[in-house]
């Protein structure tokens, strides 16, 4: 399987249509990592990005629309030393919006040698409590909810966990799985049924028939 790398949206914006035929192929993951980093136009523009939000959500939307059940992750920087209290609220409602399944929070630390190390950083307390505030709501939803409990999927087996105890693999959306490491399954896809979710993962066991025959079949994932 294959994972598109991160991008921005000035680079794709043009290549909608082709990007979400890519996803679709049954050999690539359905997932996008696109940082949008503020919501509110005027931060962009003084951070130098080459975008606004409204592009950004040009692509999320299309995304949504033409790749089913598309996995979207995004990056937000907190307390930029020009973001006003109102653009942060921009930021949160659309974390809010979209409901992003991944999300990287990061808070605004001065690089030497850019323009922006010269401005004056946001009150540190204001900072920590923007960056807890958007941590907060990014851990109040998941795409991993209780209702998907009993779902069957087609997986493919990555990696161990860091636990030693199980597998971590993903279905064709690159939603995330713990499988139990009872066997040797790396590399190779599995048919499981989710037992369990958390906020980053569902914990799944496998289920019967023959692993040659699902490859055989091909990397779609199922559900049912």
């Amino acid at each position: 399987m294959l994972r598109l790398g991160m991008t921005n949206p000035p680079y794709i914006l043009d290549f909608l249509e082709e990007i979400s035929e890519i996803l679709n192929h049954p050999r690539v993951y359905s997932f996008l990592h696109i940082p949008v980093q503020s919501a509110s136009d005027a931060v962009l523009s003084d951070m130098k990005r080459e975008y606004t939000c409204i592009d950004f959500c040009r692509v999320v939307d299309y995304m949504i629309q033409n790749v089913p059940n598309i996995y979207i992750a995004t990056d937000f920087i907190c307390a930029y030393p020009t973001e006003t209290e109102s653009d942060f609220e921009e930021s949160m409602a659309l974390v809010r919006k979209y409901r992003f399944p991944s999300l990287f929070i990061n808070q605004f630390y001065p690089r030497i040698g850019t323009p922006a190390a010269n401005l004056k950083k946001i009150d540190t307390i204001e900072a920590r409590r923007r960056t807890a505030e958007m941590s907060s709501l990014f851990r109040s939803y998941s795409r991993y909810n209780k209702e998907r409990i009993g779902e069957k999927h087609r997986v493919l087996v990555c990696e161990l966990a860091t636990d030693q105890q199980h597998y971590v693999g993903h279905n064709k959306y690159y939603e995330h799985f713990l499988i139990p490491s009872k066997k040797c399954l790396l590399g190779k896809w599995v048919q499981v049924r989710i037992t369990d979710v958390s906020k980053f993962y569902m914990k799944a066991v496998l289920i019967g028939g023959d692993i040659n025959a699902w490859l055989s079949n091909g990397p779609m994932a199922g559900i049912s």
